[in-house]
């Protein structure tokens, strides 16, 4: 290829590995040779030299059957990571990690070289892994404020800001008896909202109500019937997440309740569903691809030798729809 551009070899390396150094009217000598020739890179001997695979992984602890559901938290992350290492030329390689053989095999993927960073999301409880990989010298951001101690930088969204504007919007319209639907006490966000929604009726001295759900549509719908079986004149509920909220309303539906005339909904996500139940959801919107995309710039940077803040909070909004 130096030959057939008349440069050195050292002029079509740089050109190859994309630097920006070469003047124009090289590049695209070196460029044409590449063509005339059908020049492909061995990929794998410019990781030995470079030690980079330009491939990063997301890994999420959660099974194929959570992931690949109705769930559209899931595949609005992947879309914003995807968005972000394509346009930086990366390779994302996605990781389910639903058992403790996945972890373990995760494990050893991102610390055998394979990957140059890894990023997190929906991690339950104080997962070790994300530290361990850390510790093992892997460049690791998390999607949510891992519980426990941990020094991995994470990125989250205002989880108490948004559920106390939910709860507010409720107290506002006249609510008197509201109920919550908390979700998984495992994970950060879950602890959060429950926590928000607590605090914020202490503050209006009312009585919190609580039932539990895992975040699926099924689980919502139970987590209503319990709270309509312990407190029937209940008139407002707060939902951790839109797919409960959208199990919630069958459940009134079920029991003959009217919405929001007898009880009143606000959900927190607002995946495209809210828009489409009956009634249109009331809700607080989180950027969930703008999370996909923040994890993995936050990434990118600690790639780039750059420091980065530990800690990033994305806003939330509330969304005022129908059902309240």
């Amino acid at each position: 290829m130096a030959r057939r551009a008349g440069v050195s070899r050292a002029t079509v390396s740089r050109v190859v590995n994309g630097s920006t150094t070469v003047a124009a009217p090289i590049r695209e000598s070196v460029r044409q040779a590449v063509l005339e020739l059908g020049y492909v890179p061995n990929l794998a001997a410019r990781s030995l030299v470079t030690q980079r695979t330009d491939s990063i992984a997301l890994i999420l602890p959660e099974s194929t059957t959570r992931v690949f559901s109705d769930d559209q938290f899931f595949p609005g992350v992947i879309r914003g990571v995807s968005r972000e290492l394509e346009a930086a030329a990366k390779q994302l390689v996605l990781l389910l990690v639903g058992s403790a053989d996945a972890h373990e095999r995760a494990e050893r993927y991102a610390t055998g070289g394979h990957v140059d960073g890894v990023l997190f999301a929906s991690i339950h409880g104080a997962d070790p892994l994300p530290e361990l990989l850390a510790r093992s010298g892997v460049p690791v951001v998390c999607n949510g404020r891992p519980l426990g101690r941990s020094q991995v930088p994470y990125v989250d969204v205002d989880q108490r800001g948004g559920v106390a504007a939910g709860v507010s919007h409720l107290l506002e319209r006249g609510r008197r008896r509201i109920a919550t639907i908390a979700g998984p006490q495992d994970m950060a966000s879950g602890v959060d909202r429950l926590a928000a929604y607590r605090q914020t009726l202490a503050g209006s001295d009312r009585r919190s109500i609580v039932a539990v759900g895992d975040f699926t549509r099924e689980s919502g719908a139970a987590a209503m019937r319990q709270l309509l079986s312990d407190d029937p004149a209940l008139d407002a509920v707060f939902v951790a997440s839109d797919l409960m909220a959208h199990g919630a309303l069958r459940a009134l539906r079920e029991a003959g309740r009217r919405v929001p005339d007898d009880v009143a909904v606000v959900g927190f996500d607002d995946i495209e569903l809210a828009r489409y139940t009956d009634p249109p959801l009331t809700t607080v919107r989180q950027p969930i691809e703008g999370i996909g995309h923040t994890i993995a710039q936050q990434l990118l940077r600690l790639l780039g030798g750059a420091e980065i803040d530990p800690t990033v909070v994305l806003p939330t909004e509330l969304v005022v729809r129908e059902s309240s």
